[in-house]
């Protein structure tokens, strides 16, 4: 597989290609952006970008959920989500903002195998640091520039300058960000059904990929919380093929009248039935992973939806996936 028909399938398994990488853990959303540009790790160079979601607590303070991938490190094909804490400072009548933030940063690294096998999956953790100067040039648009430094854990740290746009969710009616997030007093959801079909690619160095389905039942338990149960397919591939079972809680929100709604969920994923192909190195029976996700769904009109979700089945022996859906729901 060459650099470019890897990124390409790389970028599409990613959270970039979903609002759902933007979503709060609990409060209604705000800002939504996209950033791209140059990474450095040690003398390698290549690139970088990040998906984020941006929320007020006040004039001086914010927080931040990211989804950040770092390229392709020589023998490190790394990304993962960080939360970030925000100090900020307006200027300008509030059309320029300058922040710095810092946060845990976890992380998924496809490398090199230690002992069998062509590649491994790792997991870990880090702190993310960042700075961040944003112009806001109407009620929604936001043009960012921002530095990420991730110091890992147990992998290489990296260094990037990201550039790109942001557009507000819920506009104050003039330029400048919401100092606070507007607060929901019902349900986002009631109970709906949805049929989806995909892909899932495995996380190797390969990134083999196959035809995946899932049928989903979702059901609002709160104004901010969502649960779901799902059967999934991941598809015929010998090295990835799992059908199984999973149950998540979603943080979720509804916005342009409840059109459109966006939620982020993690939950466990059973495998009823896998292939035997197996690694040599696993840990573990492979039978329970965790699946993390993110989803948008935009309603048709009173029963009728579309949705779009990517997940990650997050495995302990070497056989992580992203599947990536879309489908139609029916809800009641």
């Amino acid at each position: 597989m060459t650099a470019i028909q890897t990124f390409i399938c790389r970028t599409a398994s990613s959270p970039l290609f979903l609002f759902g990488a933007f979503f709060p853990l609990a409060a209604s959303a705000q800002e939504v952006s996209m950033l791209a540009g140059p990474l450095v790790s040690g003398s390698a160079n290549t690139y970088s970008w990040a998906a984020s979601y941006r929320e007020g607590l006040g004039r001086y303070a914010a927080w931040s959920f990211s989804w950040i991938n770092e390229g392709h490190i020589p023998e490190h094909h790394r990304d993962g989500q960080t939360i970030q804490a925000w100090g900020r400072l307006p200027l300008w009548n509030d059309r320029l903002e300058l922040s710095v933030g810092a946060g845990p940063y976890r992380y998924f690294d496809t490398t090199a195998a230690k002992a069998g096998g062509d590649y491994s999956n790792t997991h870990g953790w880090g702190v993310a640091w960042s700075m961040r100067a944003a112009y806001y040039f109407d009620r929604r648009w936001i043009a960012q520039a921002q530095l990420n430094h991730v110091q890992a854990f147990g992998g290489p740290d990296t260094t990037a300058v990201l550039f790109g746009f942001g557009y507000q969710l819920e506009s104050k009616g003039e330029p400048g960000p919401r100092e606070r997030a507007l607060p929901r007093t019902s349900k986002v959801t009631t109970n709906e059904v949805t049929a989806m079909v995909g892909k899932t690619i495995l996380n190797s160095g390969s990134s083999e990929s196959a035809t995946a389905g899932s049928l989903e039942y979702r059901r609002g338990v709160w104004r901010y919380a969502d649960v779901t149960a799902s059967y999934i397919h991941e598809g015929s591939e010998n090295q990835s093929r799992r059908d199984g079972v999973a149950v998540q809680l979603w943080a979720t929100r509804a916005f342009f009248d409840d059109r459109l709604t966006l939620s982020a969920g993690v939950g466990p994923y059973v495998a009823i039935t896998q292939n035997d192909d197996l690694p040599q190195n696993r840990t573990g029976d492979g039978r329970i992973s965790a699946l993390v996700s993110v989803s948008a769904s935009y309603r048709l009109g009173q029963h009728w939806l579309t949705r779009a979700t990517w997940n990650r089945v997050v495995t302990r022996y070497n056989r992580d996936t992203d599947l990536i859906e879309a489908g139609v729901g029916w809800r009641f």
